[in-house]
């Protein structure tokens, strides 16, 4: 039998490595965390909402309720001066930092979100159904937004049924939500090289990690190989071919032709990025903090995310289906210690421009994810459930794309000792306690402040 005092000492080295981080706390069953990730939910003031910014403007009592009994702090999701896509914030926000690795691109992230079968040696890559004039100028990098889910596959059908490059190439073009497609090329025997530039102006590539532009052009650009091997010459070539045969495919097509008599743009285009060739390998989240994950997800890149992390996920119908949403939180949270939440909304309106738009939906989230989950929490007799809330990066409507802006973070529990923070909004965060801190800080970060204990 082991003394007291030998216990003491086991005891006082694990909590000096930090090693029970996880430990602890998955000792207290009882104990929940809810990770809500609002998509894009950092802005700048805005003339339009009295130089305020949407979330500072908005009316949000449930979230103003959670933000009393918590502490805020601001987020870099990716690093300074990183405009990143939600990819690869996401990842970041969820504890993977890949500084010093190489990332596998947005391309393989969704196509394994959506399903779309997958092995090393293919190339994967992200695309937006767009509009171009006769001179191959881009008139609209998501074709409007308005594209049906019909339309939407027989543009893939027909795509996947007369482009031919070579003979041995497969071509799958698979539509996602909205404007988005996934595309995938198999080459028998053949390694296709991933390090090819974007034909996508508004997005840079980097590391296998795409970044927001802070300014761009409306030249279609080609694709070319980004350091000269053969693998990545090829993939180019390939990249280049399926653009210019897809223009002059979809420039008279049925689609377009009853587009343009309804008054909306045609889809004539589609910009790539993000190509990706590898199966990422990463440690399952699991088994990273110790903790049963879970996550309620819509968009194919937060599904891929989800399948690369091992996280059991959750659907809740369309993006904008809050109550439903909350509701499917509320119905499966007892089986998971860590719930992560991303919603959509915000970005898109951000994208857009629309301050107010973005003010207004920030208002319904607060009404319809957050008021029941909350009345419901209330209710609850046999556990106690944290907050941990905060965005993928910043989408501004003055700027109307992804920034490096900080994005506001709160963490709200019962045994949170509050800072001041009375809502989760940019100004309360530039104030709070937990400071400045990089994304793949913020689960360990909350953590600490949720079970203090550990920390001591």
């Amino acid at each position: 039998m082991y003394s007291l005092c030998t216990f003491s000492l086991i005891w006082k080295v694990i909590v000096s490595l930090k090693l029970n981080l996880a430990i602890l706390i998955k000792d207290r069953l009882d104990n929940k965390i809810i990770y809500v990730l609002l998509d894009g939910i950092g802005d700048l003031p805005h003339p339009e909402l009295n130089e305020l910014t949407p979330l500072e403007s908005a009316i949000t009592p449930n979230l103003d309720r959670i933000a009393r009994n918590g502490i805020s702090g601001q987020v870099m999701s990716v690093g300074e001066g990183i405009a990143p896509q939600s990819d690869i914030a996401v990842f970041n926000m969820l504890g993977y930092n890949f500084k010093d690795k190489d990332y596998v691109g947005r391309g393989v992230v969704e196509c394994l979100g959506c399903n779309i079968d997958f092995k090393n040696g293919d190339l994967a890559l992200r695309g937006n159904f767009a509009t171009i004039d006769t001179n191959k100028k881009i008139i609209d990098r998501r074709a409007g937004r308005i594209i049906s889910k019909a339309d939407s596959l027989e543009i893939c059908n027909l795509i996947n049924k007369n482009i031919r490059i070579f003979d041995d190439l497969q071509i799958t073009m698979e539509p996602t939500i909205g404007h988005r497609v996934i595309l995938r090329f198999r080459k028998k025997d053949k390694v296709l090289g991933e390090n090819i530039t974007n034909t996508d102006p508004a997005y840079d590539k980097i590391d296998g990690i795409g970044i927001a532009k802070s300014s761009s052009t409306n030249e279609l650009y080609v694709a070319d190989s980004q350091y000269g091997d053969e693998d990545s010459k090829s993939s180019a070539n390939i990249v280049n071919s399926f653009s210019d045969q897809t223009i002059q495919l979809l420039n008279d097509c049925a689609v377009n032709t009853r587009r343009v008599n309804q008054g909306l743009l045609p889809v004539n285009c589609i910009l790539l990025r993000d190509a990706g060739n590898r199966y990422p390998q990463v440690q399952p989240i699991n088994k990273k903090y110790n903790l049963d994950f879970a996550s309620l997800v819509d968009m194919p890149v937060e599904i891929g995310i989800s399948r690369i992390l091992g996280i059991k996920s959750y659907k809740a119908g369309e993006p904008d289906e809050y109550e439903l949403k909350s509701k499917t939180l509320l119905d499966n949270i007892k089986n998971h210690d860590f719930f992560y939440v991303h919603i959509k909304g915000p970005d898109e309106f951000g994208h857009d421009g629309d301050a107010k738009g973005k003010k207004k939906n920030i208002e319904e989230i607060d009404k319809y994810f957050f008021k029941p989950l909350e009345k419901e929490i209330d209710d609850f007799k046999d556990m106690d459930v944290n907050f941990i809330i905060s965005g993928d990066h910043s989408t501004p409507c003055i700027k109307k794309s992804h920034t490096d802006d900080p994005i506001p973070l709160l963490v709200s529990g019962k045994s949170i000792k509050n800072d001041g923070t009375s809502r989760f909004t940019e100004t309360y965060s530039k104030k709070g306690k937990i400071g400045k801190i990089l994304g793949y800080k913020v689960i360990e970060r909350s953590l600490q402040y949720l079970y203090p204990v550990i920390d001591k």
